[in-house]
């Protein structure tokens, strides 16, 4: 009897405080949830901006160069098939770092760099080859592979042709062709970057799904 005492008084003691104190809760959880989110997002973003200035200088570097390229950055779709294919990196990545691997006639100049989580997870790697009969007779095996690993999945591969310097951005089977330094930058920023991280961070906000738990359960909703 006792014990049942205890835990009935356990029971609707915490009930009583969260009805009591529910305003108070809801705020907290809220201001935590959307601090500690918006800078995990700012976070994220200055990463972002990090890779996409490091990409532009291997892209401007290579492409007056008329050094050819295959970059693919993962985006949601895993690549481990691929990046199995390739030789381990790991490491950050800077324009110097893809230009090296990149530069004719090295050890690693041939197949695809890999970049996943912002850093070069490998480089040699080999993707698969589109067989579409849409894409132009002029363009060689590295816009055929660009296309293939974007028939497959949602990554992000830049090519660089090493004929005429020209610059394509391949995704979601799609082929994006003679980009200037203005667009594709534009097409990184859109892809890599989040314009409104406290936006984002509220709409996946777990705080914010337990505050509007509260509100329903302990205050009969709206």
């Amino acid at each position: 009897m006792v014990s049942w005492l205890v835990d009935q008084v356990l029971s609707w003691g915490v009930i009583a405080i969260i009805v009591v104190f529910q305003p108070e809760i809801r705020r907290g959880l809220e201001h935590l949830g959307r601090g500690s989110l918006f800078i995990k997002g700012k976070q994220e973003n200055q990463a972002a901006q990090k890779l996409i200035t490091e990409l532009d200088k291997a892209i401007q570097y290579m492409s007056k160069r008329r050094i050819g390229a295959l970059i693919t950055i993962q985006m949601n779709t895993g690549l481990e098939e691929y990046i199995e294919t390739g030789i381990d990196i790991d490491a950050e990545v800077t324009g110097e770092l893809l230009i090296n691997i990149f530069i004719p006639n090295t050890p690693l100049h041939d197949g695809a760099v890999i970049i996943k989580n912002n850093r070069v997870a490998v480089a040699a790697a080999y993707l698969p080859l589109s067989q579409s009969n849409l894409i132009p007779k002029e363009l060689g095996t590295r816009h055929r592979a660009a296309v293939g690993i974007s028939e497959l999945t949602d990554a992000m591969t830049i090519v660089i042709s090493e004929e005429t310097g020209e610059v394509s951005i391949t995704q979601n089977n799609e082929l994006l062709r003679g980009m200037t330094q203005d667009d594709y930058i534009k097409y990184f920023k859109d892809q890599l970057m989040n314009d409104d991280p406290d936006h984002a961070a509220h709409r996946g906000n777990l705080f914010s799904e337990v505050s509007r738990f509260i509100d329903a359960h302990f205050r009969g909703g709206k």
